[in-house]
């Protein structure tokens, strides 16, 4: 067995900043007249840093976390802390902006826009911001030399192999050099040679640039690149990890 820790453990230690804060919190939905609860009470401290791998069973609530920590839905009980933030009393359109600043999304299958070139995929969200036309391509531009796809700025995703695409949507995730990069099944619909090319790159954002990365992951092989890995049950945090 394989410890783990959650809110208020060695995230807590001194001189490790706590980026992410998860207090008490539920998620219910409704399904006409049934009540689903997805998430009972959860809390999780995330340092800064830090590349965590969530894994579970499919329903267990690991994609509605990774959506809640992410600004993409709202607790119906608890507390959101990103960077000193609570994200879940921000306004609809605050939210959005904080989102479009903070937050990158890494897709199991990509969503590109067939239509733009890998270049102007890249810069879809830099169209948020005030940035020049030249300076998002700059940007552009550099996310994918960062992702080893400077030769393939001018080819659409039709022309690009799926571990490209996926490169691609990395790129997109980093170019507004986002706090937090979420990444759901970021392999999961790839072959392994080109899934370890994914997860190389993702362990070399971690590790070279600091980024914070929570990956969803049914994959054991991807979650032993994290450098901690959390196992959700019916909307809850195991203390204990199986081997």
């Amino acid at each position: 067995m394989t410890e783990i820790t959650t809110a208020g453990d060695e995230s807590e230690a001194e001189g490790t900043e706590v980026l992410v804060k998860v207090r008490g919190v539920d998620k219910v939905f409704k399904r006409g007249s049934e009540t689903i609860h997805v998430l009972g009470g959860l809390s999780l401290d995330i340092p800064k840093g830090e590349f965590l791998a969530l894994m579970g069973p499919s329903g267990s609530g690991k994609s509605t976390l990774l959506n809640l920590i992410g600004g993409l839905d709202r607790p119906t009980e608890g507390s959101i802390e990103v960077a000193n933030q609570s994200i879940d009393k921000l306004s609809n359109r605050k939210l959005a902006a904080w989102r479009a600043r903070h937050i990158g999304l890494v897709f199991q299958f990509y969503n590109l826009m067939p239509v733009l070139n890998a270049q102007k995929n890249v810069e879809l969200p830099l169209l948020l911001t005030k940035l020049s036309s030249s300076e998002r391509k700059k940007r552009a531009a550099l996310a994918l030399e960062i992702v080893g796809l400077s030769h393939r700025a001018g080819h659409y995703p039709r022309q690009l192999s799926g571990g490209e695409q996926q490169r691609t949507g990395i790129a997109r995730a980093i170019v507004t050099d986002s706090t937090l990069l979420l990444c759901d099944e970021p392999t999961g619909d790839l072959d392994r040679k080109s899934g370890d090319e994914i997860l190389d790159l993702l362990q070399a954002l971690n590790t070279q640039q600091g980024k914070t990365i929570i990956m969803v992951t049914h994959d054991n092989h991807a979650a032993a690149r994290a450098g901690r890995t959390l196992y959700m049950d019916k909307g809850q945090l195991n203390t204990e990890l199986s081997d």
